[in-house]
């Protein structure tokens, strides 16, 4: 199912994928790839809101516990530069947000209740994947532990994204002139439709939305490309059509890869309504780490939604992403490695 090479037009150049290729055979030579988390990922909205807004902590919890993350791996982001926000968002949305100046029908919109917790963790997040995008770009992955707020505009947040991190991380990895090129794979089961309104007239960035076709919003945009399910779709299919749809969208020719891995395409998420099992999705994210990996192509993981009725399965998903990234990336070249070989 996972093929194993791709065709070089894929490629910028045969010495691009070479080079790539090397970056990722040393990633497998490290004690790990670097994690991005805060305490401050967390705010109180409530102990009743559907948004589990304590999986961050949790998801941190038992990858260092577990070993597949060492304590040392997890780096703690500082906030994200108000200037670095402002090349996605508009003055006043910022302003307001950051003053406690919004709206009831803007609160109403956002689904959160604002205080300044809210507003720190907003920003700590969106620095979380700008650290993990430039971490991708010397190692070939990163991932954070929270991000992938799609739904947020420019001038407004909503559906519990206050502010688009993927936008904020792309623009500054095209201002500091380190990638001209993205890709962003969508597959948390809502349309990122606040990313597909940013880069609607943008070619550099391609858009791919794999969602639920009846789900909020109740207004879709225009990806680059949307792939819309119905409701029950279960893992077979799933993974059919994403399989097709990833040679496809990696013409795109991207330097780099951001992967929203939503957990909530999961059959016992409260706001889903498609029937992934556990073992389906992470299926889907090895999938979609292997074809970065084999395209030689640095992939930023985020974790995007996930509302299953229990908790620890919201977690659970959460984690199987990290531990496919560490298969992946680092188990399954430290195997290919020659005995004794060094870096």
């Amino acid at each position: 199912m996972f093929p194993e090479h791709l065709p070089h037009h894929l490629f910028k150049s045969e010495f691009f994928a070479f080079g790539c290729r090397i970056g990722t055979l040393k990633l497998a030579l490290m004690s790990g790839a670097k994690i991005f988390y805060s305490p401050d990922y967390y705010a109180d909205i409530g102990e009743g809101h559907v948004f589990p807004i304590k999986k961050f902590e949790l998801a941190r919890d038992i990858l260092v516990a577990e070993g597949t993350v060492g304590p040392d791996s997890v780096v703690s982001p500082v906030s994200a530069d108000r200037q670095d926000v402002l090349r996605v968002h508009t003055d006043d949305y910022i302003s307001r947000l950051c003053s406690g100046d919004l709206t009831a029908k803007e609160i109403r919109r956002l689904g959160l209740p604002w205080s300044e917790a809210l507003v720190r963790r907003s920003f700590l997040a969106v620095s979380g994947t700008i650290s993990a995008a430039f971490s991708a770009v010397r190692g070939s992955v990163g991932s954070n532990l929270a991000g992938g707020t799609h739904h947020s505009y420019p001038d407004r947040g909503e559906g519990f994204c206050v502010l688009n991190d993927v936008a904020i991380a792309i623009e500054k990895l095209r201002r500091e002139g380190v990638s001209k090129r993205f890709l962003i794979i969508d597959l948390d089961v809502h349309q990122g439709d606040g990313t597909a309104f940013i880069y609607r007239e943008d070619d550099s960035v391609f858009t791919f939305s794999m969602h639920g076709e009846k789900n909020y919003p109740l207004h879709k945009e225009i990806s680059s490309l949307d792939i819309e399910l119905g409701d029950g779709t279960r893992d077979e299919e799933y993974l059919g059509l994403l399989d097709q749809a990833l040679p496809r969208i990696f013409t795109h020719e991207p330097d780099i890869v951001f992967y929203l891995a939503g957990a909530d395409p999961y059959v016992n998420d409260k706001l889903g309504r498609l029937a992934l099992t556990v073992q389906g999705l992470s299926a889907r994210d090895e999938m979609v780490l292997r074809f970065a990996r084999n395209a030689g192509i640095p992939i930023v993981t985020v974790m995007s939604g996930g509302y299953a009725a229990d908790i620890r399965d919201t977690v659970e998903i959460h984690c199987n992403t990290i531990r496919a990234v560490k298969r992946v990336f680092h188990d399954n070249f430290a195997k290919q490695m020659p005995e004794g070989a060094t870096a």
